[in-house]
C-alpha cells in the first residue's frame, strides 16, 4: 500500500489526542488542503482510505514495527544487535524494563490512534461524497475494518485506552477519558460486523493487493473474539475463513495452504493463495535516512541480517545487515529436527563452521538468524537507499494461522476434536503440508504447532498471553505477572490530560 500520501489534512493537532503525533500534521501552509475543502470526490475518498492504510503498515524511524517488537518480547528470540543499547525501544522489551518513558509504547500508540483519527474523518464525511453505492460501501467498511483492527491492537497492548469515534473537539482534548475494555472490544466487534458486507470477496492483487476483503475482516473478527473467550463465535468466523474442506481451496475467497511451506517468504510470491491479510512492501519508494519509518520498504530486511556477512562460493547471498531478532538456543533445538527449521532459522555458525561464509558476531550473538526476512543481495532496490527499501511484504493473517486458531476455538468450546473431526483436519492440514504425521488435537499440541509454524512473525508472545502461559514462559527475561501482559501508557499521553496510567505500571486505572 502506498505509504506517502500525496495530500494532507489540515486541522489541530490536539485532534490526534496524543502529543507524539503532531509532527505527522505539520505542513507548511503552501501544501495545505483545507478539510472543509476535502471529501468531496469519489477519488478523494479513495485517497482518504489509502492515508488509513498508510497508517496500518506504517514503521518506527528507529527501523522496527510491531512483528519486532512482539519477536523480542517472546521466549524465541533476543533483540541482538551491536551492543545492549542498541535499538533500545526494543533492548528493554526483550528484558522487561520498559517504563513510561522507555520502550516503544509510543510508536504503538501513535500509530494506532493516527490511523483512527483519519478512518474517523472519513467516516464523519463519505455520507456526503456523491458516489456508487458499492463503492462507498466498501470505502466505509475498510474505514471501519481498519478502525477495529487499530483498536484491537491498542487494548491488547494498552488495555484501559480512549475510545474514539468522532473527531475531538480542540478544546476537550486534554478531558478525554478511558473506557472499560469491554466498551472497545464492543466497538471492535460492531465495527467488524458492519464492515464485511460492504468489503469484496477478492481483490486484483496487482492493482489493490494488501486491501481488505471479507475473508480478512472475518478473520480479523474471529481472532477478537478468540481473546475474549467466546470460543464458538470465533470458530463461527474461521470456518468461513477456512472453508468447508481443510486442506482444499475454499470456493469463495481462493484460500489455500501453498504446498512448499519455504514459498512463503519469496519476494516474488506476494499475495499468495496463503495470505489472508499482508503489509505491502516496495523496493520503489526511495526512502533515505531523513525519514526512514515512511519509506516503503520492510525494515526487517535489513536489520535481521548478519553483521559484517562475507559469503564464499555456495553461500546463500544475504544482504549484510544489523544482526537483530535473534533465535535462542533453545528455539533452536526446538525446530532444529521440524521440516520448517531451515525455511526458519538461518544458522550462520554453522555457514562458519564449514567455510561457507563469515560474519561478525554481535550482541547476544547465538548464530541463529530470522530466515524468513533477512534481506537479499537479489532483491536490492534499484534506486535509493539499499538498507531501507527491501519489497518483501509481511503477513498480518495467513491460512495456517487461521487453521490452528479454529481447531483451538474448537477445542475449547468442547468441539469433536477426534480423527475425522474439523479440527483433527485443520490442525493437521497444517502439519501435513511439511511432510509431519497426524497428531491429536491437544492445547500443548496446537501450541507446539504454533511456535513452530508462525515463529518470527510476531505472534508468539500474544499467543502466550491469551493462553496465560507468558509469566512461566518468560520468567527468565524478567517478566512478572501481572505487569508486562501490556505495555505502561506512555508519559506523553499523561501529562496535562486526564489518561491515567494503568495501575501495573504504577497508575491507578
Amino acid at each position: 500500500m502506498k505509504r506517502k500520501i500525496t495530500y494532507a489534512i489540515v486541522i489541530l493537532a490536539g485532534l490526534q489526542l496524543m502529543a507524539g503525533c503532531r509532527k505527522y500534521l505539520d505542513i507548511s501552509p503552501q501544501e495545505r488542503v483545507l478539510l472543509d475543502n476535502y471529501y468531496k470526490t469519489p477519488a478523494e475518498a479513495n485517497a482518504a482510505v489509502i492515508s488509513i492504510y498508510d497508517r496500518f503498515g506504517f514503521q518506527s524511524g528507529g527501523l522496527y514495527d510491531k512483528v519486532a517488537i512482539m519477536d523480542v518480547a517472546s521466549d524465541d528470540q533476543f533483540t541482538g544487535g551491536g551492543g545492549p543499547s542498541d535499538i533500545n525501544d526494543l533492548q528493554v522489551v526483550n528484558n522487561f524494563t520498559l517504563n513510561s518513558t522507555t520502550g516503544p509504547q509510543s510508536y504503538l500508540w501513535n500509530k494506532g490512534y493516527a490511523g483512527i483519527f483519519r478512518a474517523n474523518v472519513l467516516l464523519s464525511k463519505i455520507d456526503g461524497i456523491t458516489m456508487d453505492a458499492t463503492v462507498k460501501a466498501r470505502y466505509t467498511g475498510e474505514a471501519k475494518a481498519l478502525r477495529a483492527i487499530f483498536y484491537f491492537d491498542l487494548v491488547r497492548f494498552f488495555k484501559n485506552i480512549p475510545l474514539l469515534t468522532s473527531a475531538v473537539d480542540p478544546k476537550e482534548i486534554y478531558n478525554v477519558l478511558q473506557v472499560a475494555p469491554a466498551d472497545v472490544y464492543a466497538l471492535i466487534e460492531k465495527d467488524l460486523v458492519e464492515a464485511i458486507p460492504g468489503l469484496p470477496n477478492t481483490v486484483v492483487a496487482r492493482t489493490e493487493g494488501g486491501r481488505l476483503t471479507k475473508g480478512a475482516a472475518q478473520a480479523v473478527l474471529g481472532k477478537v473474539y478468540l481473546q475474549q473467550g467466546k470460543n464458538a463465535q470465533a470458530a463461527e468466523q474461521f470456518a468461513l475463513v477456512n472453508g468447508t474442506s481443510p486442506g482444499q481451496i475454499n470456493p469463495v475467497y481462493g484460500y489455500k495452504l501453498l504446498t512448499n511451506y519455504s514459498d512463503l517468504f519469496k519476494v516474488a510470491n506476494k499475495f499468495n493463495s496463503e495470505s489472508i491479510l499482508e503489509i505491502v512492501h516496495s523496493n520503489a519508494s526511495n526512502g533515505g535516512w531523513g525519514d526512514a519509518g515512511a519509506s516503503e520498504g520492510n525494515l526487517l530486511n535489513i536489520i535481521v541480517g548478519p553483521r559484517g556477512y562475507k559469503p564464499g562460493p555456495g553461500a546463500p547471498d544475504y544482504y549484510s545487515g544489523y544482526s537483530f531478532l535473534l533465535f535462542t538456543k533453545e528455539f533452536f533445538d526446538f525446530i532444529h529436527f521440524d521440516p520448517r527449521n531451515k525455511p526458519t532459522v538461518a544458522n550462520l555458525d554453522s555457514l562458519e563452521k564449514n567455510g561457507i561464509a563469515t560474519y561478525e558476531k554481535g550482541y547476544q550473538n547465538t548464530g541463529y538468524f530470522l530466515e524468513k526476512t533477512i534481506g537479499r543481495v537479489a532483491d536490492k532496490a534499484p534506486t535509493g537507499q539499499t538498507e531501507l527499501n527491501f519489497p518483501q511484504d509481511s503477513y498480518e493473517i495467513r491460512l495456517a494461522d487461521t487453521y490452528l486458531l479454529e481447531a483451538e476455538a474448537l477445542l475449547n468450546s468442547n468441539a469433536a476434536v477426534g480423527p475425522g473431526s474439523r479440527a483433527y483436519l485443520l490442525f493437521n492440514a497444517v502439519r501435513a503440508r511439511v511432510g509431519l504425521n497426524p497428531v491429536p488435537v491437544t492445547m500443548d499440541n496446537i501450541m507446539k504447532e504454533r511456535r513452530l509454524e508462525l515463529a518470527g512473525e510476531g505472534h508468539r508472545f500474544l499467543d502466550l498471553v491469551r493462553w496465560g502461559k507468558a509469566s512461566t514462559v518468560l520468567a527468565y527475561k524478567g517478566f512478572k505477572a501481572g505487569r508486562n501482559e501490556i505495555f505502561p501508557i506512555p508519559q506523553g499521553e499523561l501529562s496535562n490530560t486526564k489518561i491515567e496510567q494503568n495501575k501495573e505500571y504504577g497508575g491507578t486505572k
